[in-house]
């Protein structure tokens, strides 16, 4: 392994649980004061990568390194200068916000002489001051995260690693934890966040998409969208999932996907085979209501990427 020029170094990391591989070998590296993210669905390994990273799951295989530590051969030396937040933060709910703060502090042995002033900066920027009194139990969903985000918070940690933050909350909610996250790499804070949402991923730094326990690439957002390889056409079309099955058959088409109710087809060249597809779906009943160039998105450049790994398998 490398050192000095990551906070966080990871190589062929790997778990199995059983006969089932969770994590498959992976290879990256996250810089100083970086925003890192990993992108992927469900079962891509994103909550078992972020365990072995805190120190709380020994890989099977590989090792990383956190702030120059080994999670492999030192596990208990990752956590001083961490903050792990789960999916499922360990609220206590029969505590307010203030005693679960304060609660934290205590388990980080926050001195008591920073205390005060560090608690009123997480109470300002996390908008949780006007209920400190309040239980946390009967918060919303999304003041829960800010709050558990706050206690992960509490002890300045250097590296920040973050699971699915914005997982089932509120539009607004889910830009204030943004906020301030973002806030906290502003300060110098390294932070490795896992998310399903493929339109968040054009917030980190880079992004590392993952499926199926594998890495399939790590890239800026802008870099991996100017990758995309062939053009991309979205056509609104009646009956768009059978529709699919007509456009992927049209030479120069290399896939379709479902966007809603419209499809997102890649082809060698827009040019060539845009009237080709409309005369194909039209003639198959599926009359073209708009068909035009669009830039890829990221969910575009992941998929493109998964059949690319299915092709290559």
């Amino acid at each position: 392994m490398t050192t000095g020029s990551a906070t966080v170094e990871v190589a062929g990391l790997a778990r199995r649980f059983g006969d089932r591989v969770a994590v498959a070998g992976l290879d990256f590296v996250v810089r100083p004061g970086e925003l890192f993210g990993l992108v992927g669905p469900d079962g891509a390994g994103k909550t078992t990568t972020l365990r072995m990273l805190a120190g709380v799951l020994r890989p099977s295989a590989g090792d990383a390194r956190v702030d120059g530590a080994s999670v492999a051969h030192d596990p208990e030396a990752v956590k001083p200068h961490l903050a792990y937040m789960s999916q499922r933060f360990g609220l206590y709910t029969d505590l307010t916000v203030a005693e679960n703060l304060d609660f934290y502090a205590d388990l980080f042995r926050v001195p008591r002489a920073e205390r005060a002033a560090r608690l009123e900066r997480l109470y300002e920027f996390s908008g949780l001051g006007p209920f400190r009194d309040r239980l946390s139990g009967q918060l919303s969903g999304g003041m829960k995260q800010k709050l558990g985000l706050s206690c992960a918070l509490v002890h300045e940690p250097r590296v920040l690693l973050l699971d699915e933050p914005t997982f089932g909350v509120d539009p607004v909610s889910r830009r204030d934890l943004w906020r301030i996250v973002h806030e906290m790499v502003g300060r110098g804070v390294t932070a490795v966040v896992s998310t399903a949402y493929l339109d968040e991923a054009e917030r980190f730094d880079r992004v590392a998409l993952l499926y199926l326990g594998r890495l399939l690439v790590v890239d800026t957002p802008r870099a991996l969208q100017a990758g995309f390889a062939g053009d991309l056409l979205e056509v609104r079309v009646a009956g768009a999932r059978r529709a699919r099955a007509v456009a992927e058959s049209v030479p120069g088409v290399r896939r379709a996907q479902l966007f809603g109710e419209t499809l997102h087809v890649t082809v060698d060249s827009a040019a060539r085979t845009g009237e080709a597809l409309a005369a194909a779906l039209a003639a198959a009943g599926h009359p073209v209501r708009a068909l035009e160039p669009v830039p890829a998105t990221l969910e575009d450049v992941f998929l493109a990427r998964i059949a690319e790994a299915a092709e290559a398998a």
